[in-house]
């Protein structure tokens, strides 16, 4: 149990290093935005409105992708388990699922709303920018992770 509650923490602190490192905007070609804003003409205004949606973005999804964090953690001590019990496993994916729908919903409004900044921005504006959000995007590998390439 003590090894449970340490595996715990230790998944929480990465997750929340992994989100104050996810800050790109602060890298010099712009990070999450495939070689910043100038790769997509974006003038000052628009760069400095995009700057703010995302960091609402940010602040507004913190507390469902850390519960996703704590729920993925305490999925996988059930997994553990010399007997698993099928259905806290069905019922715990049923709540992580539940929490990627509601991220879902929070990135496409974030998407049209960048989009109305920038209509320039491609359908891919927003996937795989390093949020953990996981599934099948333009630039997301399958299931939950970080982002990349897609397969």
């Amino acid at each position: 149990m003590k090894a449970t509650k340490m595996s715990l923490v230790m998944v929480l602190a990465l997750a929340l290093s992994l989100s104050l490192a996810s800050s790109s905007w602060a890298r010099p070609r712009g990070g999450g935005w495939g070689g910043g804003p100038g790769a997509m003409n974006l003038n000052p205004e628009q760069a400095g409105k995009l700057f703010d949606l995302k960091h609402k973005f940010m602040n507004d999804t913190a507390e469902v992708r850390k519960q996703m964090v704590v729920k993925r953690a305490e999925l996988a001590a059930l997994w553990k388990a010399e007997k698993p019990d099928e259905k806290a496993i069905v019922a715990k994916q049923k709540e992580l699922n539940a929490l990627r729908g509601q991220m879902q919903e929070k990135s496409v409004a974030f998407r049209l709303a960048a989009r109305k900044i920038a209509p320039q921005l491609g359908h891919c504006f927003g996937h795989g920018m390093g949020w953990g959000m996981g599934g099948h995007g333009c630039f997301m590998g399958p299931g939950p992770g970080l982002g990349g390439p897609a397969k």
